[in-house]
């Protein structure tokens, strides 16, 4: 079975995790409770604090509309479940506080402050956190300790100090080869939400499609599509949605493979004339871009310049993977700028347009992410690095002094049960 990344992902879904070099343990007091994912540290208490329509949440120290917004959900969502009609106002009895200490980053960044302390007593619960996000992933887990009991909805008695594993817990959305409505979109970060992942890493384009609109370069959307992409306005409430619920958005455009919808609109770009249509099969194709033409740079300037400009996180992926050089070997003038460059292979020649990427979406305010046979000792230190072919990679990425992904072992789509991707 070929398990190459275009194979494994028809549904579009796959979870990666940052890797660092320590990972503390958990510890959870699980005797009653069903929490998703496992606090870093639980602690049950004595008695249950009991949900009636009496119960008031009032909000302490810093707030935001962000905050604000997350308490009005959880609100609903504890009325819905429960049935128990619950407001939400500020009165010095409530039962339920909420205390920020702070503000969070302006843009959502890698390694802010995501812990929380939720304490629940008979009478009340207590959550506190320095950073918004605390206070997002502490209302989830407050949600999930809802439980019927013998008096009726409960939560209950228990200390939790919370912080995250891994800075990056992030779920991949293909939807170059598999659309998705913005209402699946929407859903799907409902969901993340619900178990404090992250990021989502958004997919835009391949082979069998590009999805979204580009004013500077119009084709895209316009036969690259088939009429099925996202405004630079629905790209927006994307991020907004998902940053009201705690979650960076990273897009990846991917190139020099994985890229005949790009060829489709704009041919100028490959390494061979074409004509080009959008794929309808999945599989590892052979057109790539033509990495000796400063046309080529000259175009990937302006794109992603603004691409950088429409998603503000500060990682911006290229993809990078399963080029196989077979469009490369057939042109001659390739074959002749890799042996003056004294390139061996075309593995050099891809890390010569990984660089000049690199410098393209540094310049834009960004750091280069890729996929690892973006991996080679002539770029950068700062870029990251995304394992899909296995821990192999990750453990080479770590020895050059590279961040890391990883992301073998978590294709949702291979149907896997849940026990072997927790062995990963």
């Amino acid at each position: 079975m070929n398990h190459h990344k275009g194979w494994v992902r028809p549904i579009g879904l796959l979870l990666a995790v940052w890797c660092a070099l320590t990972m503390p343990g958990r510890a959870q007091d699980n005797r009653t409770l069903s929490l998703m994912p496992v606090p870093a540290s639980v602690q049950l208490g004595a008695g249950q604090f009991l949900i009636g329509p009496t119960l008031k949440i009032s909000l302490q120290g810093h707030s935001d509309p962000r905050i604000e917004r997350a308490v009005d959900r959880f609100v609903q969502d504890l009325s819905r479940r429960t049935g128990i009609p619950v407001r939400n106002q500020d009165d010095s009895n409530a039962t339920i506080i909420v205390a920020c200490g702070g503000a969070g980053s302006k843009v959502q960044a890698l390694g802010e402050d995501e812990s929380y302390r939720l304490e629940v007593t008979a009478s009340g619960a207590r959550l506190e956190a320095p950073n918004p996000l605390g206070v997002l992933h502490g209302l989830q887990t407050l949600l999930q300790l809802v439980q019927v009991g013998e008096k009726g909805i409960v939560v209950p008695a228990v200390t939790i100090d919370d912080r995250p594993r891994f800075p990056w817990r992030g779920l991949l959305i293909d939807v170059a080869r598999h659309f998705m409505p913005l209402e699946v979109i929407r859903r799907n970060l409902d969901g993340m939400a619900a178990l404090k992942l992250n990021v989502l890493h958004w997919h835009l384009s391949d082979d069998q499609g590009f999805r979204v609109e580009s004013k500077k370069f119009p084709k895209f959307q316009q036969v690259s599509s088939e009429g099925m992409y996202y405004t630079q306005d629905e790209i927006k409430e994307v991020i907004e949605y998902a940053r009201d619920r705690g979650i960076r958005v990273v897009p990846e455009f991917d190139m020099p493979g994985h890229s005949t919808s790009w060829f489709v609109a704009y041919p100028e770009l490959s390494s061979e004339p074409g004509p080009y249509q959008v794929e309808r099969k999945w599989g590892v194709f052979n057109p790539a871009m033509d990495p000796i033409r400063d046309s080529t740079y000259e175009f990937l300037d302006d794109f992603i310049g603004e691409m950088a400009h429409l998603f503000p996180d500060l990682y911006f992926h290229i993809g990078g993977d399963e080029v196989n050089g077979k469009a490369w070997n057939k042109n001659p003038k390739i074959q002749e700028f890799k042996s003056k460059r004294g390139f061996k292979n075309n593995h050099d020649l891809q890390a010569y347009f990984n660089e000049r990427v690199q410098q393209i979406v540094q310049r834009h305010g960004k750091i280069m992410e890729g996929w690892d046979e973006v991996l080679h000792p002539d770029l950068p230190r700062e870029i990251v690095v995304q394992s899909w072919r296995g821990q192999k990679s990750l453990a080479e990425a770590a020895r050059q002094g590279y961040r890391g992904l990883l992301s073998s072992g978590y294709y949702l789509d291979l149907m896997q049960p849940a026990s072997q991707h927790y062995a990963v």
